[in-house]
């Protein structure tokens, strides 16, 4: 009999970053990453989730969005979105932010950003804003073109550098390199809870 097929997981996210996240995630679990919907922000995943919901009946899909400070903990927001998930959803809440699930591999983040390893918690999501605190990191760089993409331009009324995404993209899908999704696991709790569910959704035969 021949092997079967990895999985194919269809996701929606709300920006670019968290696209490049949820497919290494998916690759991570032993899944294949299908199309990716969103990337228009949270008020736009949330007018479309039933519809996602709605599709999860079928195959399996990965909704991620950021807790940011809408609520204490994961739960209560989940409940709000979605009292129901269909049983091939993962719908799965970053604490605070996706980026938080980045600065978990405190040592490749180091190495990949160069910055100091001892000014990376080694509590990801008990940062108040994750996103704020990679441009202080990249402030400290010694690369000066991390510095430069990462960090706004004095006067440029930004909170972030101009190739703030791309960098954290970069440091996503470099499988060498780069993040190592069950290392920074280890380090927090929301992406643990993400990563088992992708490897159940992988594990069922639709």
């Amino acid at each position: 009999m021949p092997d079967r097929m990895p999985a194919v997981i269809s996701s929606a996210v709300e920006g670019l970053v968290d696209e490049a996240v949820v497919k290494r995630l998916i690759y991570e679990a032993g899944g294949n990453p299908g199309p990716v919907f969103g990337k228009n922000g949270k008020p736009h995943l949330k007018k479309h989730i039933s519809g996602y919901n709605q599709a999860a009946l079928l195959s399996p899909w990965l909704v991620l969005l950021d807790l940011n400070h809408e609520f204490d903990c994961a739960p209560p927001l989940k409940s709000s979105w979605l009292p129901k998930p269909s049983r091939n959803m993962c719908f799965r809440v970053a604490v605070r932010e996706v980026e938080a699930w980045l600065l978990a591999d405190r040592q490749r983040f180091a190495s990949f950003f160069q910055v100091p390893l001892s000014t990376i918690s080694t509590d990801p999501e008990s940062i108040e804003n994750p996103k704020e605190l990679i441009v202080k990191l990249a402030g400290k760089s010694r690369s000066r073109a991390v510095r430069d993409d990462m960090v706004p331009r004095l006067g440029s009324g930004r909170t972030i550098g101009p190739a703030y995404p791309s960098r954290l993209i970069e440091f996503a899908i470099d499988f060498h390199n780069g993040w190592r999704p069950q290392r920074a696991a280890r380090y927090s709790d929301s992406l643990t809870r993400c990563l088992n569910r992708l490897k159940e959704l992988t594990a069922i035969r639709l």
